[in-house]
């Protein structure tokens, strides 16, 4: 009786423990099949990288940086005064000009007053011979008389017209110096470099005291405020997407993903290999199209940051 009582109890046990491992084997089937729908579930539409337009701000003039007044990190508004180049020469040069061209114009003034000169007397040539005319019609003058009259005012005429000459001469030059004093004026406001775009200095180039000349970047600058993730798609994706599309777009946190709503701005029209820097056989013969997202910056979001887009 004892032993059927034993066998008994060791049969329910024998029971119990499969019924604990069939339990346990379909816990980890059922967590298996949930992570994998997770996984095909969760997958994202296109994969890639945040960027901004980057721009080198150059020096248009060549000589000492006088002031730079940026740091990296440093926010600038379009319009702001952010260095300037040592411009005493181009003043001096300038400054003699303005004083070449006042001694030019008091030449050309006296030519104008020689010139007034000679019209008041021609005037007057022009008041006697009317009154000559008038008293060789009435045979109170001889034709003499007339001819001397004439005489003189051929010879205002001539003077004048020689002068004039001479005051074109002076007007060109002044006109030459006027040409010089412009080119002076531009260089010297090439002097002074406003910030052209509003956005975040990247790097610093140079800095106060030292040499510059054209073309040689002073600092890279970028908007920042609103970030441009490039990824890209496969083409069966492209009726799902269009410009203006709102999308979301995530970035890996410390245990999780960060969405950011984004809007397509742009869809490349060819279709390119996958971009990657080793690519199988089988990788190659797979095209895909790019594609540019905006999105508003909270601060967190980085140049090159990695991420990846769900097409909403």
């Amino acid at each position: 009786m004892n032993n059927v009582i034993v066998k008994t109890r060791h049969a329910l046990s024998l029971v119990k423990m499969s019924r604990h491992a069939l339990f346990l084997q379909l816990s980890i089937i059922s967590m298996f099949m949930l992570s994998s729908c997770k996984t095909s579930d969760d997958k994202a539409d296109a994969y890639g990288n945040f960027e901004a337009t980057e721009v080198s701000i150059s020096s248009e003039a060549n000589g000492k940086i006088m002031l730079l007044t940026l740091s990296e990190g440093q926010k600038l508004e379009k319009g702001t005064l952010v260095a300037a180049i040592d411009s005493t020469a181009l003043v001096l040069k300038r400054n003699n000009l303005l004083a070449a061209k006042k001694v030019i114009y008091s030449k050309s003034k006296g030519v104008l007053s020689q010139i007034n000169v000679l019209k008041t007397q021609k005037e007057t040539a022009m008041l006697n011979k009317k009154r000559i005319e008038d008293l060789l019609a009435d045979k109170l003058a001889s034709q003499k008389q007339l001819d001397d009259v004439n005489g003189q005012i051929n010879a205002f005429d001539k003077q004048m017209a020689s002068i004039q000459t001479q005051n074109a001469g002076v007007l060109d030059e002044t006109q030459t110096i006027d040409a010089q004093i412009a080119e002076l004026n531009h260089q010297i406001a090439q002097c002074k470099i406003y910030n052209p775009v509003a956005g975040t200095v990247l790097v610093k180039y140079a800095e106060a005291g030292e040499m510059t000349g054209f073309g040689k970047p002073l600092y890279k600058i970028a908007n920042l405020d609103v970030m441009q993730f490039k990824g890209y798609i496969s083409e069966t994706q492209l009726s799902t997407v269009k410009v203006g599309k709102k999308v979301e777009v995530s970035v890996d946190a410390a245990d999780a993903l960060i969405g950011h709503e984004g809007t397509i701005t742009w869809i490349a029209s060819e279709a390119e290999f996958t971009p990657k820097v080793i690519q199988t056989k089988e990788e190659r013969v797979n095209l895909v199209y790019a594609i540019k997202v905006d999105v508003k910056n909270d601060g967190s979001l980085k140049i090159g940051m990695p991420a990846e887009m769900v097409i909403k």
